[in-house]
């Protein structure tokens, strides 16, 4: 009896002590190193839901709390970045089983003829934010938007507004001073995954992360909004819409839509184990008037991993009524899922989410290896698992479709693997397809858009083991070829050196945007202009000839 004793109170002391480490663990602010982050055997298994399910629940019909207001000028803030420097909280894909082929053979929708014009030269090309004057940690999550006067770059956990005509730097500050007077942790434990959206429907700016105290929750998305055009002097409302008593919203994505704005975030129980997937419609009346905000969301079972809903743009817009579409690729290579998110602001309790609806595309090998670089042993995370924003919806000569992209491996090499989706009120189909691979670079974490044309841009990160990581984009005229980027590759600018230092996250998105005028692209993204880890990032704009603002 005594030993059993003795052995029950070691079992206790030794439960006790797990659940200590596996605190420390996953207390916010205390990120483990990347490596063991990336594959050990506790964040693995932490991540591991229970048997995948396809429930769909809801509406629930939300109110958070009034905002917070700041009417002064964002120059009055401290402009000063981040001080602590560390790897950013990655949750891992919530299945081991995610279909896998070698990617030895080529792709069936590989882009073949490279005979091919040149895309046109930048208009313009500005450094963005930086990791030692800007950054919390690895990866940036560079995400970017343009407005009529403006251009305005998110990283983790920083912001940068400039003038988009010279590229002048006219505010550079952090979530944590920008947010305040919520009474939550978005006023001072902004964690990262930041959005930018301009919004064309209202002329306002929104600016998003997420934040939290401790991973028992509750997990906040922090939503700014500006009161004018004028993000640097016009006034801001802080929102923070608490997302989950207990569940991590993680990388949140958002778009623009007639009736709203749509969200969406991979949703981890106590910042861990998988619990699927939400979404929410933000009802745009009462967040740019500073009233308590109304959301309607619905919750998806682990079945599904990384919804992103669709976004539209002011020179082509959905038509009122029409639903939010959203996509993921998630568990299968030749398929796409829909869902299609209707909201009904009068009566919330009678909105609807529905789906999926199954496209079939070409067979798309998921680039699951690393991807290599000159001059550094690190080799770098492709995020091969996921559909990369933004889901861009455009009606030209009245034909809706979706474009998105995402990347593939092909003869070995990771690509760009880009669709339009039309027939979307009806049997959604792939109008046309393509993977982009012309040599032996490897191309990665690319975002697409589309302008009033048709015309078609997608930006990415190129490298190899005999080149540094370098920012590109390539294009296609909408007379081009279907499944084609005719309009071949320019370089936005050619990365100087490559990420070392044991940091093998990269991304984890980027951002290509149409200027307001309809015609202009910006994108952005990360380079490096040393071997090291001080990342940088770029930013810079192009368009098509035949495109006429």
């Amino acid at each position: 009896m005594k030993r059993m004793r003795s052995v029950l109170v070691l079992v206790v002391i030794l439960t006790l002590a797990a659940g200590a480490f596996y605190t420390e663990f996953t207390r916010a602010g205390s990120v483990p190193a990347p490596k063991f982050l990336e594959a050990g055997e506790l964040a693995n298994v932490a991540s591991r839901p229970s048997a995948p399910n396809t429930s769909v629940n809801g509406p629930f019909v939300e109110v958070s709390a009034p905002p917070a207001s700041f009417d002064g000028s964002l120059t009055s803030l401290p402009q000063i970045g981040p001080a602590e420097k560390k790897p950013m909280r990655e949750m891992l894909s919530p299945f081991s089983g995610e279909p896998v082929t070698d990617g030895s053979a080529p792709d069936a929708v590989l882009q073949i003829d490279n005979s091919i014009n040149a895309m046109p030269n930048p208009i313009t090309s500005f450094a963005g934010l930086d990791l030692n004057s800007w950054g919390a940690g690895w990866p940036p999550d560079t995400n970017g938007d343009v407005g009529p006067n403006h251009y305005i770059q998110t990283v983790n956990t920083s912001i940068g507004i400039y003038d988009k005509a010279t590229g002048a730097a006219l505010t550079r500050i952090t979530f944590n001073n920008l947010f305040g007077g919520t009474g939550t942790p978005c006023d001072d434990k902004n964690m990262g995954d930041p959005v930018v959206l301009y919004d064309y429907y209202s002329g306002r700016w929104i600016l998003t992360d997420f934040a939290w105290s401790s991973t028992k929750g509750p997990f906040y998305e922090c939503i700014a909004v500006s009161k004018t055009a004028d993000p640097v002097n016009g006034g801001w409302w802080f929102y923070a819409l608490q997302a989950s008593s207990n569940q991590l919203n993680d990388y949140p994505k958002l778009g623009v839509w007639p009736d709203g704005i749509y969200m969406s975030a991979n949703m981890f129980t106590r910042a861990s184990r998988y619990a699927g997937v939400k979404v929410w419609a933000i009802n745009r009346d009462k967040l740019i008037n500073g009233q308590p905000l109304t959301t309607v969301a619905f919750t998806l079972g682990t079945s599904y991993f990384s919804l992103i809903p669709s976004t539209d743009t002011n020179t082509s817009r959905a038509t009122l009524g029409t639903p939010n579409y959203f996509l993921s690729n998630y568990g299968s290579t030749t398929i796409m899922r829909m869902w299609k998110f209707t909201v009904n602001w009068v009566t919330p309790s009678s909105s609807t989410f529905t789906g999926p609806t199954s496209i079939t595309v070409a067979t798309a090998t998921k680039f699951t290896s690393r991807i290599p670089q000159l001059g550094s042993s690190e080799t770098l995370d492709a995020l091969g698992d996921r559909l990369m924003v933004q889901l861009q919806y455009r009606n030209i000569n009245n034909t809706p479709s979706l474009w998105v992209n995402h990347t593939v491996v092909s003869n070995s090499v990771a690509g760009i693997r880009w669709y339009e989706i039309r027939n979307l009120s009806g049997t959604p189909t792939v109008y046309q397809q393509g993977t982009y691979q012309p040599d032996t670079n490897h191309r990665w974490m690319g975002s697409i858009a589309v302008d009033k044309m048709g015309n078609a841009a997608v930006g990415y990160s190129v490298s190899s083991s005999s080149m540094y990581p370098a920012i590109r984009y390539a294009g296609r005229l909408a007379t081009d070829a279907l499944g084609t980027l005719a309009q071949g590759e320019t370089t936005l600018i050619a990365g100087t050196g490559s990420q070392s230092g044991g940091y093998n996250r990269w991304g984890d998105y980027s951002a290509m945007v149409v200027d307001p005028n309809g015609c202009t692209f910006w994108y952005t993204t990360e380079y490096y202009v040393t071997t090291g880890s001080n990342w940088q990032t770029r930013i810079g704009s192009f368009q098509f000839p035949n495109c006429v603002p």
